[in-house]
């Protein structure tokens, strides 16, 4: 009887052998932040539409699976480009950027797993070469350089989004000039500050002069129209108005009759 189970036995075993043998061939395993695509050779070749999500996946030994990152990722650029009017600057430049998930089939056709060599790294040094010929030295440096990025990243994404990536940003780490022309922008900010500044405390003196003529001339007109209005009979009412309010005091006093015709008399008191 043992002998008859003998043979099952050692199959078995040579089944269980080969089997995990090929274990690795037979399965794989893909990460949360990983998709794969399959690649036939005695089948339709590169299934590039279906691609496989996160999780273990069984698949014939001569089968190729290809497994691609889709987090996002990031690569860094040295380099040395011309600006607008020829001079040379170099620039540390860095792109985020992901391969869109349910396209990793068509990148892996046109630029296999490589497409960040291949793709990202080519595209984004053109892009910035092509945008930064577009302006001087000094704007790059100073005025436009959040500008210059937005154009880098706009036409960047652009190209790649049609090779079915996606770039997150596109930044600019730093820029570094010839410290004669470096030194020769930081001088000529710094004096159209200080001209600013100048401009400024002139504008804020005139506006002080202007506000002191427009007060003197309000104050000239209000004592013309108070010095035409002063007539001699308005004096003359305005006087005996006076006089009969002192005259209504219980104080003694000493009146003085004016000279002349229309003289007022000026009342005196003890007190």
């Amino acid at each position: 009887m043992n002998n008859r189970r003998l043979p099952f036995i050692i199959l078995t075993v040579i089944a269980f052998i080969v089997i995990l043998a090929l274990s690795s061939s037979l399965f794989y395993t893909i990460s949360a932040t990983e998709r794969a695509v399959l690649f036939y050779p005695f089948g339709q070749g590169l299934d590039k539409d279906n691609i496989k999500e996160p999780g273990t996946h069984m698949k014939a030994p001569w089968n190729d699976v290809y497994i691609y990152q889709v987090n996002e990722t990031s690569a860094e650029e040295n380099m040395d480009v011309l600006d607008k009017n020829g001079l040379s600057i170099h620039i540390d430049v860095a792109v985020r950027y992901s391969p869109i998930a349910n396209k990793i089939g068509y990148i892996h056709e046109q630029f296999t797993r490589s497409y960040e060599s291949v793709l990202v790294i080519p595209e984004v040094r053109s892009t910035v070469r092509q945008v930064m010929g577009r302006y001087t030295a000094e704007e790059i440096y100073s005025t436009k350089r959040a500008e210059v990025e937005l154009s880098i990243k706009t036409e960047t994404e652009k190209i790649l989004n049609i090779n079915n990536v996606h770039a997150t940003a596109v930044l600019i780490k730093s820029i570094r000039l010839p410290e004669q022309i470096k030194g020769a922008i930081e001088n000529k900010l710094q004096q159209e500050q200080e001209a600013l500044a100048y401009q400024f405390r002139l504008d804020k003196e005139k506006s002080e002069a202007e506000r002191k003529r427009i007060q003197a001339e309000g104050e000239a007109r209000a004592n013309n129209i108070i010095n035409n209005s002063l007539t001699d009979k308005l004096l003359k009412m305005r006087g005996i108005e006076a006089t009969l309010e002192l005259s209504k005091s219980p104080n003694s006093k000493v009146v003085v009759i004016g000279s002349g015709k229309d003289g007022m008399p000026l009342i005196l008191g003890n007190n």
